[in-house]
């Protein structure tokens, strides 16, 4: 059974900061595109960042790009997305997924069930 498995959400002032993590369990992470996306209420979900299969290459929405970091731990089997710089236009359900692929730009087949993000002061 493959699965994804988010973590690190929370309640965090602006200009904070809070690391994500992409645990997968039934198949081998490091064969997979992964990607980061979002959705705050009443909005489309957007994708956020992607990290390709072996980290070197990653991409951002232009959004958070200089504040967030993608990275992910193939040993582990675990993805990250850091965080830093937190606005409230940030908030949303972050959720990861995975794709048998070298290409961002393909849907993902794996979903993760999402964490919530919060940013309020």
């Amino acid at each position: 059974q493959l699965q994804l498995v988010e973590s690190g959400g929370g309640l965090v002032q602006p200009g904070g900061s809070l690391r994500l993590s992409c645990a997968a369990s039934g198949f081998t992470l490091d064969y997979y595109t992964i990607s980061w996306f979002r959705q705050a209420p009443g909005k489309e979900r957007e994708g956020v960042s992607c990290i390709s299969r072996s980290g070197e290459s990653t991409t951002f929405a232009d959004s958070v790009k200089g504040r967030f970091t993608i990275s992910r731990d193939n040993a582990k089997n675990t993805v990250y997305l850091q965080m830093n710089n937190l606005k409230p236009e940030d908030t949303g359900v972050y959720y990861c997924a995975a794709r048998y692929t070298y290409s961002c730009a393909l849907p993902p087949a794996y979903w993760g069930q999402g964490t919530q993000v919060t940013v309020s002061s």
